[in-house]
């Protein structure tokens, strides 16, 4: 119903029903009875027909306005069968809404009168209600009543509200809603998704990953805390689409489910194996040197292991850490038959014979003669070897100095090679009893594989951190390669494609997991087919995460599609409310004044007015309080440009979903009988 006033009045008695009511009465009596109203019948079918139009319209006015004031306290349920999500090669499904205009700013502010209240508060009969629950709940002869007066169902007229918190009034101030969509080709501007604890964002992504699956894309999940019901929700989906040959688990919580993947195995440079290694370590006053410290003796390593023909994990890594002895050792004897005359061992076993412990170095003392000896060797002939240099430069340290120098890393890499997560990040390709499948990003992406990642982080957030952000910094390198040799690059008779993959990667509760290598994921990563949907409770957890509030303001310039649930910190809000117009809004005020007369021959001793005056102000057309009042399960987006949404995210339905694992144990059960089968799983 659109209004031809000024002021639109919908919160008000439904006086269109008394008209209704008076037209229909009017017809029927001219209908039936034209003599009474002294028409001849011909005339009263016409008076009767033009009566009855009358009453139906101002009926369907009246329902308008029943309907909106209904809404106003609780809007229905809206839930949709995974099966029934609407999937599109050219939109993405959000969810029921509209496009949020000046209207919607009036009437939500008109919502605030005192003498709206009537319409906005539970009735009096709902309030009633929940005070007898309460008084009746220990009761054992009227618990029956308080549990019947509880019931969902279409006859209680005092029917709980569903938990869902917030102002209903938000969303209720549109009835005509439609489905909301985006131009997936703005998905590759990137989604950034705000919302606190509880609120629908885990429901959102299932929305959106289930469409990402369907549609065939490349699906890389990131979730820290390990959520079993999207991780089920994923399997299903799998199945759905018929997918489920591509679908791997990695998850640190449950390594019989889970794939191996070398965080630090793959690389473009060598050197990316050292910065994934001591991303996580402090960077900042004094720190910083013992960080940079950690860096160069980790990449000293790497290169020594790689120029062996040796793949770095963590295990390798930290083992040369704490004794470097065998890794030079090893690489000297390597290195030293391509550069030192046949008899150079002998020549070793003789310096090693003629070396008295009581004159060597301190640094040196309890070191192995063998060692000593390759070292001596070395320096006496003047051979040269970056990386043998390097490797002796560290042994040469005072291992309590070198200890010192290591300490921060050695506890990360402890915990990174403890216990059962040794062998899902650090794998044995030799072992071939083990058949979960090894993964890398490179094969997922050419096989459009599905991947949940599970970081487990309620359990331990340094191993989530690390691991977590090596996976992220591999993607990186993965990207750029694909951006410059498309994705079959280093395959025999491979050719640079033309056409980019689509990789939708979501990151839920991206703040424990952001680091330096988000930032070039997203923006670089765009132009090699990314796609990034990041999740997380508020902005300040990413300024406290990156430490720099310039660089969380990079990040966020980066997220062109901003999608705002319930938030509980004002900043995060006006990250919404700032980028929005400001409208104008009408106020009635109500004027009202007496007058006297001063003249005593006047008949008349007093005049009063009574005046309804419109005044404009301009306003916001969203505060943030309004979006911290926001229900559950519903957001402001802004979409394409800066369109306004409003929207109704569905509660994805479990009933009658066969696809959907019952329990975790179902989820072990297929992906253990999928590893034992699936031996070529590497075989894009």
């Amino acid at each position: 119903m659109k209004s031809q006033y000024p002021i639109e009045a919908l919160l008000r008695p439904p006086v269109e029903l008394w008209s209704a009511v008076c037209a229909f009465a009017c017809a029927l009596l001219a209908g039936l009875a034209p003599w009474a109203v002294m028409m001849t019948p011909s005339v009263g079918y016409a008076t009767a027909g033009i009566l009855t139009l009358l009453g139906l319209i101002r009926t369907r006015q009246a329902l308008f306005v029943l309907r909106y004031q209904r809404n106003m306290r609780k809007l229905p349920r809206y839930d949709i069968a995974a099966k029934d999500i609407p999937v599109s090669r050219q939109r993405l499904f959000l969810g029921k809404g509209f496009l949020w205009q000046q209207k919607h700013t009036q009437r939500l502010r008109d919502t605030l009168h005192p003498k709206a209240r009537r319409y906005i508060e539970p009735s009096f009969a709902y309030q009633l209600a929940r005070r007898l629950e309460r008084r009746w709940e220990s009761s054992p002869m009227l618990q029956p009543l308080a549990k019947l007066m509880q019931r969902p169902a279409w006859w209680n007229p005092v029917a709980p509200l569903p938990p869902l918190g917030g102002k209903p009034q938000i969303h209720a101030v549109e009835l005509e809603e439609q489905p909301v969509t985006m131009d997936l080709r703005e998905r590759v501007g990137h989604t950034l998704v705000l919302g606190t604890t509880r609120v629908g964002k885990t429901r959102l992504a299932e929305l959106l990953i289930t469409q990402d699956i369907a549609r065939g894309d490349t699906v890389i999940v990131f979730d820290p805390k390990g959520d079993a019901d999207l991780m089920k929700r994923m399997v299903a989906e799998a199945k759905r689409a018929g997918r489920s040959q591509v679908l791997y688990i990695f998850h640190l919580g449950y390594p019989e489910i889970s794939c191996r993947y070398n965080a630090i195995g793959n690389f473009s440079r060598i050197t990316e194996v050292a910065t994934r290694l001591t991303n996580s370590l402090p960077s900042s006053g004094n720190s910083a040197a013992f960080r940079e410290f950690a860096w160069r003796f980790t990449n000293m390593i790497a290169v020594a292991l790689v120029k062996m023909g040796k793949r770095p994990d963590y295990k390798l890594i930290t083992r040369y850490i704490t004794h470097i002895e065998p890794l030079l050792t090893e690489y000297y004897r390597q290195w030293l038959p391509d550069v030192a005359p046949p008899d150079w061992e002998q020549q070793v076993q003789r310096i090693a014979a003629a070396i008295n412990e009581r004159d060597l170095p301190f640094a040196l003392k309890g070191r192995s003669p063998e060692v000593i000896a390759l070292v001596r060797y070395v320096k006496d002939n003047g051979f040269y070897d970056a990386v043998a240099d390097g490797l002796r430069s560290a042994f040469e340290y005072d291992k309590t100095y070198f200890d010192k120098i290591v300490a921060s890393l050695l506890p990360l890499m402890e915990k990174l090679i403890t216990g059962k997560t040794a062998a899902l990040i650090s794998p044995d390709y030799t072992d071939i009893a083990d058949t979960r499948p090894i993964i890398d990003w490179r094969q997922i992406i050419r096989r459009q594989g599905i991947v949940y990642v599970g970081l487990d982080a309620l359990s331990d957030m340094a191993v989530a951190s690390a691991v977590g952000n090596s996976m992220f910094a591999d993607l990186v390198s993965v990207s750029g390669e694909i951006y410059k040799h498309g994705t079959d690059h280093g395959l025999p008779d491979a050719v640079k494609t033309h056409g980019l993959p689509t990789i939708s990667l979501h990151a839920d509760e991206f703040n424990e997991l952001i680091g330096d290598e988000f930032i070039p994921l997203l923006n670089k990563a765009g132009g090699s087919g990314f796609q990034v949907t990041a999740y997380t409770q508020t902005w300040s957890d990413v300024e406290a995460r990156i430490g720099n509030k310039a660089k969380a303001g990079q990040v966020a310039g980066n997220f062109n599609t901003l999608i705002m649930l319930r938030v509980k910190e004002l900043a995060t809000a006006e990250m919404l409310t700032n980028q929005i117009d400001t409208c104008n809004i009408s106020t009635l005020m109500e004027v009202s004044g007496v007058n006297d007369s001063a003249d005593p021959n006047s008949p008349i001793d007093f005049t009063s007015q009574n005046q309804d005056r419109i005044s404009v102000t301009e306003m916001p057309m969203i505060s943030p309080a309004t979006v911290m009042a926001l229900p559950k399960g519903q957001a402001f987006a802004l979409l394409e440009g800066g369109n306004l949404w409003k929207i109704r995210i569905p509660l994805p339905t479990q009933a009658n979903d066969a696809l959907l694992p019952k329990n975790l144990q179902e989820v072990v059960t297929e992906m253990q009988r999928r590893y034992m089968t699936n031996d070529h799983w590497w075989a894009g």
